[in-house]
């Protein structure tokens, strides 16, 4: 197979092809999907489908990315906490607070800055202008594990992990109020929230199925730490997830308490381990990183643990 084409297997009907790349490779934005769309890269048995096309489970599609572009973005010499690294792939632990990628309001200073310094020109193409490497996101004030593929061959592979969810994503959060279980599993679809666009939802309409797992390591006085698990990996998932059950995470203001908690402002959300298959040695690799200083903060304001 060309080193540049990917397939994704739809697993549902009824969903706009544009949508669904952008969801099963998050390296695209819904506009870069429509180009590829546009242009004859997407195709089904071979012919070119149309941005409108609507999915049918079990179809295969073949997607043509794009080739390395010439970045216009300036290399900044930003420390990094580098978690794993070699020839195709990087690992880092993102700071609280760092944006991953280049976006209105966020010109630079942001991880693909750093690592343009770090990798030189050792980064894939596939991301995009503006997000080179970027296989997968994590919010600007979520905390924890990235990984940035360093060329297409890495890229594509971890990206087809990403789509089949054998590329494992686990993550730990403190949310507001108390479980009766100790462990549970939320399954109710994600889309656009109806008249908020900037925002996520529990809806039926427009939406993708969304698995989350969820289980309790510690219970204090109003509030519970969990570790959650990722089966799919929607926009705003654990965060959307949570609130729908009456437990937003604490600090979230966008889908909890409106004002500051603990004096965090934004989410308590830590992606703390990773497991994936290395694209070249074929071999499972799994990484942990500690709790950052911020979340450890947040327990100890909230007192003992309860029995």
């Amino acid at each position: 197979m060309d080193e540049n084409i990917i397939s994704i297997n739809a697993k549902e009907s009824g969903e706009r092809i544009d949508a669904l790349l952008a969801d099963t490779l998050p390296q695209l934005s819904r506009s870069a999907a429509q180009r590829l769309i546009d242009e004859g890269h997407v195709t089904l048995s071979g012919q070119p489908l149309k941005k409108n096309h609507k999915c049918k489970a079990g179809e295969v599609y073949e997607v043509i990315l794009p080739e390395m572009e010439e970045l216009p973005l300036v290399a900044q010499d930003i420390p990094l906490d580098i978690v794993y690294e070699d020839e195709d792939l990087i690992v880092v632990n993102k700071a609280r607070g760092m944006v991953v990628h280049p976006a209105p309001g966020h010109p630079d200073a942001t991880l693909v800055n750093a690592l343009l310094h770090h990798c030189a020109d050792s980064l894939s193409g596939i991301g995009g202008e503006k997000r080179p490497g970027i296989v997968h996101r994590i919010d600007k004030d979520t905390s924890g594990l990235l990984i940035v593929a360093k060329n297409d061959f890495a890229h594509q592979a971890l990206s087809a992990q990403l789509a089949d969810r054998s590329l494992s994503r686990v993550y730990e959060a403190v949310v507001r109020g108390n479980f009766r279980e100790d462990s549970g599993r939320i399954d109710r679809p994600i889309g656009r929230h109806p008249t908020d666009r900037k925002r996520m939802a529990v809806t039926e309409k427009n939406s993708r199925h969304a698995v989350t797992h969820w289980q309790m390591i510690a219970r204090y006085r109003g509030y519970c730490h969990v570790q959650c698990s990722l089966e799919t990996g929607r926009t705003h998932q654990i965060r959307v997830h949570m609130a729908s059950l009456g437990h937003p995470l604490l600090g979230d203001g966008v889908y909890g308490a409106p004002c500051p908690e603990k004096g965090l402002e934004g989410q308590c959300l830590h992606a703390r381990k990773l497991k994936f298959i290395h694209p070249r040695t074929m071999e499972q690799v799994v990484l942990e990183t500690p709790l950052p200083q911020y979340f450890l903060d947040v327990l100890s304001k909230l007192g003992p643990q309860e029995g």
